[in-house]
């Protein structure tokens, strides 16, 4: 059983976290430069496991726990891959 907290807290940081990847999802399709736009894309992915997180505690599922760290991995390889292709102009040398 959740605790009274809980009950009202969750579905409040659920909103505010996917608000928050509605303004991030802005900054992706209107930055002024390639840069904000892997910025803005880092975020999201940042964002969007959190929500992950935040659902596995809502639903008290370890499901959602893996697929978040599965979010993380893959964000941090994409987020790391842009930045070199921006740094380089190649990613595999």
């Amino acid at each position: 059983m959740t605790q009274p907290v809980l009950s009202w807290a969750l579905p409040l940081a659920l909103a505010m976290l996917a608000l928050a990847m509605v303004f991030t999802l802005v900054r992706l399709l209107r930055g002024p430069s390639a840069q904000d736009r892997v910025l803005a894309l880092d975020c999201m992915y940042l964002n969007g496991m959190l929500l992950m997180l935040v659902l596995g505690m809502l639903y008290a599922s370890n499901h959602y726990f893996e697929a978040a760290l599965l979010v993380a991995l893959f964000g941090f390889v994409g987020s790391t891959a842009m930045a070199k292709f921006l740094l380089r102009g190649e990613v595999i040398e």
